[in-house]
C-alpha cells in the first residue's frame, strides 16, 4: 500500500524523475508554454508554482533557493525580474493546464499543454547552459 506516498511514478527512478522535472521547470519559464502528457504537466504544476512564489518575495535568499532547483543564473533572473512581477498580488494558480483532444500518436498518451497563465510571447529565449 501507498500511504502517504504521493506523486505519479512515470516509470522513472527518483533521480532521473527529479531530472525530468527540473527540465520542463526551464522549458516552462523560457517559452511559457510546452505541450506534454497530462500526468506530467499535472505534476510539473508542483515545482513551477513554488518558484514564482519565491519570485515573489524577491530577496537572496529567495534567489538561492532558486538557483538550486533552476541551476542558471540567467534563468533566475529572467524569473525574478520578469515572471515574477506579473503575479504581485496573486496568491496562486499561475499555471494553466489545458487537455488536449488527440493522444499522442505512439502510445496513445492523453496530451496537455502546461502554460503560464499571464502568457506572453517569449522575446529572447534565454539559453539555460550558457555561461553562468
Amino acid at each position: 500500500m501507498r500511504h502517504n506516498n504521493s506523486g505519479r511514478k512515470l516509470g522513472r527512478s527518483p533521480s532521473h524523475r527529479k531530472a525530468l522535472f527540473i527540465n520542463m521547470a526551464k522549458a516552462l519559464l523560457i517559452h511559457g508554454r510546452i505541450r506534454t502528457t497530462e500526468a506530467k504537466a499535472k505534476d510539473l504544476r508542483g515545482i513551477v508554482e513554488p518558484l514564482i512564489t519565491l519570485a515573489q518575495r524577491n530577496d537572496v535568499h529567495s534567489r538561492r533557493l532558486a538557483y538550486r532547483t533552476l541551476g542558471s543564473h540567467q534563468l533566475v533572473k529572467r524569473l525574478f525580474d520578469e515572471i515574477g512581477p506579473q503575479y504581485a498580488g496573486i496568491p496562486g494558480g499561475y499555471t494553466r493546464v489545458m487537455k488536449l483532444a488527440m493522444p499522442r500518436r505512439g502510445d496513445n498518451a492523453p496530451m496537455a499543454i502546461i502554460e503560464l497563465t499571464k502568457h506572453q510571447a517569449a522575446t529572447q529565449p534565454v539559453d539555460a547552459d550558457s555561461a553562468e
